[in-house]
């Protein structure tokens, strides 16, 4: 049997906003969310096998460990997947919590899972409290109660990703946030995804991240200084800095000067889907 392959794009947090705290301990959180080109790819097919194989491989394949979101995925039918690692680990871009929508997408579509769409998001609740943002490739609003709003609404920008050298603990990073935001995302509001409302919010975690990790803020400050960006912003918890411009070739500008100077980061370009 030849294997299936699927494409598991990178998430970003456009905002990010810290709401409050939920009796669980963990955080209420809004945000805007899009996604990229960039992706993992994944291959599968079924194997008659007792157990499943997972492999990873790629330039970013090192140390993932047993327990990630893919196993906690798969159960009867046994499956080959092979998930080559574009996706920097610790990144804030959702690789590893994407992989896992992107396989529960497929699955569905096969009718390997015959979920109703309520349970197929019960089933990424249970994997990662990100994976049921992947299940499909639209901007998303996070609400701070935690609906998900989709928007069909483009934002077409251009982005230059640099991750340095090391990653984030995003346990530590919300551990360290003492202060709550208002909420400032509106059900049925059709404007958050335009730039001036972008530009007027923020990542409520880059305080914390920026205290933790001085790095990242010498980053972004430096990133600021761009010909024709338009603003930088970390994604999720970081460790990305993303920059966003309006055209390809300022994006494709800024990352060689990037790369001039901080020659030992990560740094690519891409483009919002």
């Amino acid at each position: 049997m030849n294997f299936n392959i699927i494409k598991s794009n990178a998430k970003i947090n456009l905002t990010l906003g810290v709401t409050g705290k939920l009796n669980s301990g963990y955080h209420k959180i809004e945000s805007l969310v899009s996604f990229l080109r960039l992706y993992d790819e994944i291959k599968i097919k079924k194997i008659n096998n007792r157990n499943h194989k997972i492999k990873f491989f790629g330039k970013f394949s090192k140390g993932i460990k047993n327990n990630n979101t893919i196993f906690k995925l798969l159960n009867n039918q046994k499956y080959l997947i092979k998930i080559k690692k574009n996706i920097p680990q610790k990144s804030g871009l959702g690789g590893g919590s994407m992989n896992a929508s992107a396989i529960i997408k497929f699955f569905a579509s096969r009718k390997i899972l015959k979920f109703s769409r309520k349970n197929i998001v019960k089933l990424t609740k249970q994997i990662g409290s990100d994976v049921r943002l992947g299940l499909d490739n639209k901007n998303k609003i996070l609400h701070s109660n935690g609906n998900l709003e989709a928007s069909s609404r483009k934002i077409r920008l251009f982005v230059v990703i640099v991750k340095p050298n090391f990653g984030c603990s995003t346990k530590e990073i919300y551990k360290g946030v003492k202060k709550y935001s208002q909420k400032k995302l509106q059900i049925g509001k059709r404007n958050c995804f335009s730039l001036i409302k972008i530009l007027k919010l923020q990542n409520d975690l880059e305080k914390v991240a920026f205290k933790y990790y001085p790095k990242l803020k010498q980053l972004k400050s430096f990133m600021e200084g761009f010909h024709n960006i338009l603003f930088v912003r970390m994604t999720g918890s970081g460790s990305s800095i993303l920059g966003y411009f309006s055209t390809k070739n300022a994006s494709i500008n800024a990352a060689k000067l990037f790369r001039k100077k901080y020659k030992n980061y990560w740094c690519i370009t891409s483009k919002t889907i």
